[in-house]
């Protein structure tokens, strides 16, 4: 079986994007690779690791990635399960224009300064919509080139961005437990629990990981879990047994949980997501 399986779901002059599902049987760095254009990369399930020089990059859910064109790069996957991922290519000159200049390494290309960034709650949205609705041919291609725009628009504004801010040695705890967090998104981890699995104190875990995230773990963690609702939402007729899968108390807490991140209930998004799709 290949390890890849890439459905295209839009393709114009504007933008190609791509639904990227990937087995994540290689646990060790792959061997270099490059892209010949520069992406956006938005994980919406699973976890891997991108390694750009001494650099390293979680990719998850709250996240959008950079892959710069012709730049080298290595994945790793040291969390079982696979991952999947929106792609998109957004046209040079269009995605220069977009770009704040202060993310770009040079003004005359689109070569981004950051590995990635953290993206908010409506950021997430997009991407369920325009993936659900792509992916079910419920939209027309000018909608479609329009939410992907608005999405680039998203990740790339000051208010809505972060890039981690840190010490190395401060990155390196704080990607230890994400990848303990995405290990099991389903359970009600303990701080002192997480603290004793990376090897740092609560204390000294909790101040690290809101520097570099700007969020505390804990409402980080459970926005991995809401991600993860996003993805399966749509095509999830039990909404309840859905809330209980991810480790919500009850139905009325997801719920709960669901309309204070994304303005609508789990049942509200399905809806719509269902209608462009129909």
């Amino acid at each position: 079986m290949p390890e890849f399986d890439v459905q295209p779901l839009l393709q114009s002059a504007t933008a190609a994007v791509h639904d990227v599902c990937c087995r994540g049987e290689c646990r060790h760095r792959s061997t270099e690779e490059s892209t010949a254009s520069t992406r956006l990369v938005f994980p919406y399930r699973g976890l891997y690791l991108r390694h750009v020089g001494s650099t390293q990059s979680v990719a998850d859910a709250n996240h959008v990635l950079f892959f710069n064109a012709d730049e080298g790069y290595r994945v790793s996957h040291p969390v079982a399960g696979g991952d999947a991922c929106l792609s998109l290519i957004v046209s040079p000159p269009l995605l220069r224009e977009l770009a704040p200049a202060a993310m770009l390494q040079r003004r005359d290309q689109p070569v981004f300064r950051h590995q990635a960034l953290r993206i908010d709650e409506r950021a997430q949205v997009l991407v369920a919509l325009l993936r659900h609705s792509l992916r079910h041919g419920g939209i027309e291609p000018l909608e479609g080139e329009s939410l992907a725009l608005t999405l680039v628009c998203r990740s790339l504004g000051p208010r809505t961005a972060h890039a981690p801010g840190a010490t190395r040695a401060r990155q390196r705890l704080v990607d230890r437990a994400k990848l303990l967090l995405a290990s099991d998104l389903t359970r009600r981890w303990a701080l002192a629990d997480i603290a004793a699995e990376v090897g740092g104190s609560p204390v000294y875990l909790t101040q690290a990981f809101q520097q570099v995230e700007g969020m505390p773990l804990y409402r980080y963690h459970l926005r991995l879990r809401l991600a993860r609702a996003l993805d399966r939402v749509a095509d999830c007729e039990d909404v309840a047994a859905l809330a209980l899968d991810l480790g919500f108390s009850s139905h009325s807490h997801f719920s709960a949980a669901f309309r204070q991140a994304y303005g609508r209930t789990p049942t509200a998004f399905r809806r719509a997501a269902l209608n462009r799709a129909s």
